[in-house]
């Protein structure tokens, strides 16, 4: 088979993991923030070396069915607001208070919206009405509006389009300075008002970001003559070329690619309950996965903020390998502060001046400069602890050594913090730790909420990415049915299938060799869920009193997925150490601690904690009282014994 590449671009570090239908390949590269397209190709270009002992970044693309891209620059804009300002246009003065009822969503609203709201008449006479959107279009532009959001009527949209064909006369888009107008009834068929504006405002905001980058990365492709379209890995699990994509859907992708994986690994192992620990540069993003099913919302939330599209029940906390760990007010905190790729951690040497867990490892002796990145980044301990020594250990009064232990301490305690609510039964709990930081302190931080078994996969550095591989082409649809009958039923049955044709054409396959799967949603007047069966046409819907109804049409192209075999228990025999390493347990005492290669060990080995483990980019530190045993796949296995 041709090859597939899945990339997962963080804020820190980009992923990049190619699999030739038998053996994964990857590698991981700096994220380069000023433009995302150059760490793109930088990433490709490494694992070209890796695949055919040579940097062949032609080679590779030629030979590549698809490429599936997934990029947390949505999630950051929006935590960081950087995007256009938002015009609004509705009919009712009475929807702003709707939009602002939390405190999340007040400010969101105040940051992205603001007083640039016009309240018009949908209903008034052609002449009035094309007077009035003239006169607010003007005002909320001169305003600072970049982009604007109609939201008018309550029922299927007649009234947004009415406004649609005055705006379109009367500001074509083909002038220069259009301004570009989401209708919210055309992009989310949801009758709670609502999550169906915060929808459009969120997309409306994100849109230009991603819309820049993907498209420029789309024609550095092509000027490589690459066959097929980049595809977007979306935050339902699925992927779809650029121009089939919204911008909402890429928020938070990223973690989904983990859940996709983490059930990969709940269904091998056979484990009840497994908590993803999916620890970047910036942030944990914690999800559940229980009983080989992904906690999904039906209608989802951004940031406390109500939206229309199913979202993975994914909380993300801001405690990474790049957060600041800082003093205030005589305590040592860590993050939500980060410094990134640039200037990253103290210790790469690129100008950083505050401190990191990264920087804490280095000098308690858990990472090893020579092998940090598998070679790929030099760490300047000097730096480390030049930092530590001015941001942490003067201002308390304490040694350098004192510092790295109870900082050590506080980044266990504010990871177990990012998880604890999840954990229903320790018992039943198994924690999977990925991310280029998870291993390093999942022992501490499970001790602590009482998880007495931690897995931490092979591909623990680029597990995102790897998640990414169970990813097929797909698209969604939802209607709402305006009458509970058959024949209103089959209306929008008949509308929802003709545009899955024409997409699907447009992905470059035919929908009578998709997967296509039918069902009729109920939800109570409130819109909370009520009910999901399958339809067939000529069914009736079934609904009580203020209940409504939306049928959903889900359409798959599907793609190869690997398969990580049985995880059934290897023989034991004791694990072989490739050498040891002064690690710091307390600020008095230094331990010679056994180092053992996740890859050089057969199936079945074991051995005792306190230990280093070095996996392919990553670090995992197992603490004393924990047991290690290497699987059957290769995977890391960790069980506290106390």
């Amino acid at each position: 088979m041709e090859r597939l590449i899945n990339i997962d671009n963080g804020g820190t570090l980009t992923d990049i993991c190619v699999w030739d239908g038998e053996d994964f390949t990857y590698t991981k590269t700096l994220t380069t923030p000023f433009d995302l397209s150059q760490c793109l190709f930088d990433g490709i270009t490494k694992a070209s070396a890796e695949v055919f002992g040579e940097k062949n970044l032609e080679g590779l693309l030629h030979s590549t069915q698809h490429i599936r891209y997934s990029t947390t620059q949505g999630t950051n804009a929006l935590v960081e607001r950087k995007g256009p300002r938002i015009g609004l246009i509705t009919d009712d003065a009475a929807v702003v208070d709707e939009l602002r009822q939390s405190e999340a969503e007040a400010s969101l609203f105040d940051d992205l919206v603001g007083n640039r709201v016009a309240i018009v008449d949908p209903h008034a006479d052609d002449e009035a009405l094309n007077f009035d959107l003239v006169q607010h279009v003007n005002a909320l532009t001169t305003d600072g509006a970049a982009r604007i959001v109609v939201a008018v009527g309550e029922t299927n949209g007649n009234e947004e389009r009415r406004l649609r064909q005055i705006l379109l006369r009367k500001f074509p888009r083909h002038l220069l300075g259009s301004v570009p107008i989401l209708y919210s009834w055309e992009f989310a068929a949801d009758r709670v008002r609502a999550r169906r504006i915060w929808s459009g405002i969120i997309n409306s905001f994100l849109h230009p970001t991603m819309e820049r980058f993907l498209y420029n990365a789309e024609d550095r492709l092509r000027e490589h003559r690459v066959r097929n379209p980049l595809l977007i890995y979306r935050n339902d699990g699925a992927s779809s070329r650029v121009a089939k994509s919204v911008a909402l859907k890429t928020y938070s992708s990223g973690p989904r690619g983990g859940l996709e994986g983490t059930r990969a690994l709940a269904q091998a192992y056979g484990l009840k309950h497994v908590l993803m620990i999916d620890v970047g540069g910036t942030t944990t993003d914690v999800g559940s996965v229980k009983d080989a099913q992904i906690a999904v919302e039906r209608r989802g939330s951004v940031k406390g903020v109500p939206i229309s599209f199913p979202l993975s029940d994914v909380h993300s906390a801001g405690v990474g390998g790049s957060s600041v760990i800082s003093v205030k007010d005589g305590e040592i905190t860590v993050g939500p502060e980060s410094v990134g790729a640039a200037p990253g951690p103290a210790c790469f040497g690129f100008g950083g001046t505050s401190a990191t867990i990264t920087d804490v490892n280095l000098l308690l002796g858990v990472l090893d400069p020579a092998t940090y990145l598998d070679g790929g980044v030099s760490l300047d301990a000097e730096r480390a602890k030049a930092v530590i020594r001015s941001t942490v250990a003067e201002p308390l009064g304490i040694t350098l050594e004192e510092a790295l232990v109870r900082m050590e301490a506080a980044y266990f305690s504010r990871m177990a913090e990012s998880f604890a609510p999840m954990i229903e039964n320790p018992a039943e709990t198994t924690i999977a730790a990925f991310g280029g930081a998870g291993p390093m302190s999942a022992c501490g931080a499970a001790r602590l909420n009482n998880v007495k078994s931690v897995l931490i996969p092979k591909l623990a550095a680029v597990f995102s990415a790897f998640g990414i591989s169970f990813s097929d082409i797909g698209q969604n649809y939802e209607g709402g049915i305006p009458e509970p009958t058959a024949e209103s039923a089959k209306e929008v049955y008949d509308a929802l299938l003709a545009r899955a044709e024409r997409d699907i054409f447009q992905e470059g396959y035919d929908l009578a060799s998709c997967q296509v799967a039918w069902h009729l949603a109920v939800e109570e007047a409130d819109g909370s869920f009520v009910s999901e069966t399958p339809y067939t046409v000529g069914d009736v819907p079934r609904l009580s009193d203020g209940q409504r109804a939306s049928l959903k049409l889900s359409v798959t192209v599907e793609l190869p997925h690997p398969s990580l075999g049985s995880g059934a228990a290897a023989t034991p025999t004791p694990a072989v150490p490739n050498g040891s390493r002064q690690v710091r347990s307390s600020a008095t005492q230094v331990d010679e601690v056994s180092v053992y290669s996740l890859v050089d060990q057969a199936p079945g080995a074991t051995a005792q904690g306190p230990a280093i483990v070095e996996g392919p980019f990553f670090t995992a530190r197992v603490l004393e009282g924990w047991k290690l045993d290497v699987t059957a796949t290769g995977d890391l296995m960790l069980t506290d014994t106390r």
